[in-house]
């Protein structure tokens, strides 16, 4: 019986068909091969408003702002292996993958909602064309910190 884990590939590059967008959509079409299904998302197509630290979420689990993470939520929780793709921008991620890593904290405040942290799987996937691997430390050490404070295991980084 073939494998029927759901990947969700997110890219956090703002340009769709560059390096990013390739190298995720390689991951996924390798999972595929292995009988997973994948869907795959960019960040940047959703409007995502930052953290205001209201404390809202405190309360519900979920952030008052009604933005586009109403719509990549659901997506998280629907699917156990999340790979999440960003070039380097100033020795960081994205600014739109930023946005939306900074809106995890809804989720994970609430003890009800933060059941969709568990049983997870990420990989991370960080293109550099022709820099030095060196260059991807604090994005990649980034989330690796993300990701240990979650439970989360990282299954492979690719850079």
């Amino acid at each position: 019986m073939p494998n029927t884990v759901g990947i969700l590939g997110i890219v956090g590059s703002p340009r769709e068909g560059g390096n990013t967008d390739t190298l995720v959509t390689e991951v996924l079409r390798g999972a595929e091969e292995a009988g997973a299904r994948s869907h795959k998302l960019f960040v940047g197509r959703y409007k995502i408003t930052p953290c205001t630290a209201c404390g809202g979420c405190v309360k519900t689990g979920r952030c008052v702002s009604r933005d586009g993470m109403d719509d990549l939520m659901p997506l998280m929780e629907a699917n156990p292996v999340w790979v999440l793709g960003t070039p380097v921008y100033w020795w960081g991620a994205t600014a739109q993958m930023k946005l939306f890593i900074d809106r995890w904290f809804a989720p994970w405040v609430h003890p009800k909602t933060r059941e969709m942290f568990r049983d997870r799987v990420a990989v991370v996937v960080t293109p550099l064309g022709d820099a030095d691997a060196a260059v991807a430390r604090h994005t990649t050490g980034m989330f690796g910190d993300i990701f240990a404070f979650l439970g989360i295991p990282i299954a492979a980084t690719v850079v």
